[in-house]
């Protein structure tokens, strides 16, 4: 029996087979890596994952979704379900208690707080092996933004200083059950090895990024103000009057080591 999808956890369960397999494909699941899924749903992913993997650990918040992800798992490995709100899970913590050098983590995201979910990700990156996301695909064009696109903002930038981000396709609404109102989209991120990471203090970046698109059709010289004076930002051959969606995600690390 199917479950019924709930409104205030986002649940838009994926139910098209071919879509499913893409996705499994794109992560490329082995025998003995540490798979850990964000909110598995009626486990329409979780299954194929888990049958190659043959250990699996699902973060699911509904209640109603365990009994059932239980009795489907335990003719195919060994599921383990944390119950919890992802944003609580210390993914550091939970490699260290899985044994596990880095996890491979893959989800279906709730669209409401997909944002959040990916920044709470991004703190625990030296954990982490790849990610493997379904999201809005407006997310996934934000988080794969260039510089003087009009969706590159501070996602595309926190994002972009600690992974490779790689959109991989797109899912059209009649996928999933209840079909959603827009397009989604698989993204895969690969955290940077650690000589590849910005050198700077992250939250002194983290605050520039923020204030820089605190108000986009503001000058940096306004939306620094506090922060970085406006000859120091000359100095730093970045003209003061740009924009934040016109510079490049290492233009705001040299911004932050100047603060």
């Amino acid at each position: 029996m199917n479950a019924r999808p709930k409104k205030s956890f986002g649940q838009h369960f994926l139910h098209e087979k071919r879509y499913i397999e893409r996705i499994v494909s794109s992560i490329a699941p082995r025998d003995g890596d540490t798979v850990v899924e964000i909110g598995p749903g009626e486990g329409a992913m979780t299954m194929p994952l888990l049958a190659v993997a043959k250990k699996l650990t699902a973060i699911e918040l509904d209640t109603d979704l365990i009994p059932g992800l239980q009795a489907r798992a335990a003719p195919i490995g060994d599921l383990r379900i944390v119950h919890s709100d992802v944003l609580k899970v210390d993914f550091s913590a939970l490699a260290r208690e899985l044994g596990a050098e880095r996890l491979r983590i893959a989800g279906n995201l709730p669209y409401y707080i997909s944002s959040p979910i990916l920044f709470h990700c991004v703190e625990h990156a030296a954990a982490i092996q790849d990610m493997h996301f379904m999201l809005q695909k407006e997310v996934v064009d934000r988080m794969a933004a260039e510089p003087g696109s009009k969706v590159y903002g501070r996602l595309s930038v926190m994002l972009q200083l600690a992974c490779k981000v790689t959109p991989l396709f797109t899912v059209p609404p009649g996928a999933f059950r209840p079909p959603p109102k827009v397009d989604s989209a698989v993204v895969r991120l690969v955290p940077l090895a650690p000589d590849q990471l910005p050198k700077g203090d992250p939250a002194k970046i983290h605050a520039v990024v923020k204030a820089a698109f605190a108000m986009r059709r503001k000058t940096l010289s306004n939306t620094l103000k506090g922060l970085v004076d406006e000859a120091t930002i000359r100095s730093l051959g970045i003209d003061p009057k740009a924009r934040a969606e016109t510079l490049s995600p290492a233009d705001f690390v040299k911004l932050a080591n100047a603060t």
